[in-house]
């Protein structure tokens, strides 16, 4: 029998198994995997859980499944009245079937626990411990057990080492899991306010913080809303929200509000205030999990470095109507490419000349900035607005058109000789090192980068928005392709698939 392997001294095999998977295991999954393979080799093990208490939800977890919570019926409702049991023992006990029991069997409890061995299957419940804190329990499923083994000395104590060893690593993986939330918070107030920096279109700017918000609320679905002249709340990330709870939470907030969480703590409210300014909200939903205080500490710290952001970018906004270049990369700004586009098309009409556009977008962007930071790509910015100055004409007119977006007049260009210039400029940046040193970011220096583009040409029947809108038809058809192309607009198709 399985059993007998404890019987022959082979105790310590079973430990030293356990503790290499323990130092070798990672991952919540892979342990508890590992952990079953071992204890149906040594013992008649069917199956072999952990399960970890949730404070804020008041609920034991999956710890296999990253914190998955188990469902609500009879059996997990006797699971959380034994957690509570071993939590108020003297952390000695376990539970063997629906006993509760020392790990030092006296002969008081020989009788009472011999009674309760089954033929078939026998459940215990073990606590997970660390500094004397029951901070969750492991569930093992035995098949028909031996009253030898259960009376066996040395198999007790080796099995309480082995748990203690369990209940270590465990608590572990959540300080590192802690310890990296935190970091994550911190880079976030870091990324946050680094945006103000080089952006200040606010539809450029929220989805970024949406984006870090949501990869450190990873359990939330993250929104944020901006306050209008007339008071409403406007979703501006992401594209909808229709919980109506939501929108009545919107309209408690006022200016002395620090925050709103629902009754049921699945649902929080953070506004955007600065300077006595209600400018929007930050807001974390779920249908299952509840918001920790930890996490309301969280949010509210990343609203307020939101709110500061936000509300500078206002202020540049309002500057830069007045401005024609774009701070960062030294270009046309969005609102000179519009006016000089339409001084363009002006000049090609009267003179009939030809005119044609390049529209550029810089391949994966979003990778870079998630991957070494935004000063990484701000670099990334700026040595392409370089490139292409180098590339163009001088009374050629380049443009940041927004975001990684680029837009290139070409004054009496014909369509193949724009479509020259798109491919030596698209070769130009696919060869060159872009220099990220400034960015400072560890064992990196120079960055590898592509662009796609889309090619049009102007027709006299045509207004300027539709001039640009087909090089950036042309410009989707080239990401489609794969990236890294040039793409001339086809009117025939009507998709720029030439």
């Amino acid at each position: 029998m399985l059993e007998q392997k404890f019987l022959n001294n082979n105790e310590i095999d079973f430990l030293m198994t356990v503790s290499k998977t323990l130092m070798s295991e990672s991952e919540p999954d892979r342990i508890v995997n590992s952990l079953n393979d071992i204890f149906k080799t040594y013992l008649p093990v069917l199956k072999l859980q952990l399960f970890l208490w949730d404070e804020t939800a008041a609920r034991l977890r999956d710890f296999s499944k990253e914190w998955i919570g188990i469902d609500a019926d009879s059996t997990d409702s006797k699971l959380d009245d034994i957690f509570y049991v071993l939590k108020k023992s003297n952390k000695n006990k376990f539970y063997f079937n629906s006993e509760l029991v020392d790990f030092k069997i006296g002969v008081q409890d020989y009788d009472r626990v011999c009674h309760s061995i089954s033929d078939k299957n026998n459940s215990v419940y073990f606590p997970l411990i660390v500094k004397n804190s029951v901070f969750g329990i492991i569930s093992i499923e035995f098949s028909g057990l031996d009253e030898k083994l259960v009376f066996n000395t040395n198999f007790m104590d080796i099995l309480h080492l082995s748990l203690m060893q369990i209940s270590s690593v465990v608590m572990n993986h959540i300080l590192k899991d802690q310890m990296e939330i935190s970091l994550n918070f911190y880079e976030a107030m870091k990324d946050i306010a680094k945006i103000i920096e080089s952006q200040y279109e606010l539809a450029y700017i929220i989805p970024l913080i949406g984006e870090m918000i949501d990869r450190f609320i990873s359990a939330h679905l993250i929104y944020i809303f901006i306050r209008n002249k007339e008071g409403r709340y406007e979703l501006l990330w992401p594209n909808a929200c229709k919980d109506k709870e939501i929108m009545a939470l919107l309209e408690r907030i006022n200016i002395q509000t620090e925050y709103i969480i629902s009754e049921n703590n699945k649902i929080g409210i953070f506004p955007l205030i600065n300077e006595n300014t209600i400018l929007g909200a930050i807001v974390a939903y779920s249908n299952v999990d509840k918001l920790n205080q930890k996490e309301i500490e969280y949010l509210v710290q990343l609203s307020k470095q939101s709110s500061v952001t936000i509300q500078r970018a206002n202020v540049y906004a309002e500057v830069l109507k007045h401005a024609t270049l774009d701070a960062l990369t030294g270009l046309n700004n969005r609102r000179q490419f519009e006016m000089r586009l339409n001084q363009e098309i002006a000049t090609t009409r009267r003179k009939n000349t030809p005119l044609c556009c390049i529209m550029l977008d810089v391949d994966y962007f979003k990778k870079v900035n998630d991957t070494y930071g935004h000063a990484a790509g701000d670099c990334v910015l700026k040595s392409v607005s370089q490139l292409i100055l180098k590339e163009i004409r001088e009374y050629d007119i380049a443009s940041r058109y927004g975001g990684e977006e680029f837009f290139i007049i070409l004054p009496q260009t014909n369509l193949e000789e724009a479509s020259f210039v798109a491919q030596r400029l698209r070769k130009s940046i696919e060869e060159t090192k872009m220099d990220i040193r400034e960015a400072k970011v560890q064992n990196v220096e120079y960055l590898e980068i592509t662009v796609s583009i889309g090619v049009s040409n102007f027709e006299p029947d045509e207004s300027p928005e539709d001039f640009y809108h087909n090089a950036d038809k042309a410009l989707y058809e080239a990401k489609n392709r794969g990236r890294n192309k040039v793409v001339i607009y086809n009117r025939d198709c009507d998709c720029g698939c030439r």
